[in-house]
């Protein structure tokens, strides 16, 4: 299991922190900072998926007019690990 620590770019959230399996699944994801009680339910709603699905699913998605989100950080923290 590989531990990354992400840092984000554009959102309240400082940092992304997830493991990744030999087979590419994702786990253990934390936010620091942003909206708490949100960002656990991403990482519980995304526990165990492999990289191309959280990509899949979140990619894109925007918080307002910044142009990105911490699910959209998300999915990119996790093609670049």
């Amino acid at each position: 299991m590989q531990h990354i620590d992400y840092q984000t770019s554009g959102t309240c959230s400082r940092f992304i922190h997830f493991d990744r399996d030999d087979e590419n699944r994702i786990h253990n994801i934390s936010f620091d900072g942003g909206c708490n009680g949100n960002l656990k339910a991403i990482g519980k709603l995304c526990e165990g998926m492999t990289a191309q699905e959280i990509s899949d699913k979140l990619l894109g998605n925007q918080c307002g007019s910044r142009g990105t989100s911490c699910a959209d950080q998300l999915a990119k923290a996790v093609m670049s690990a």
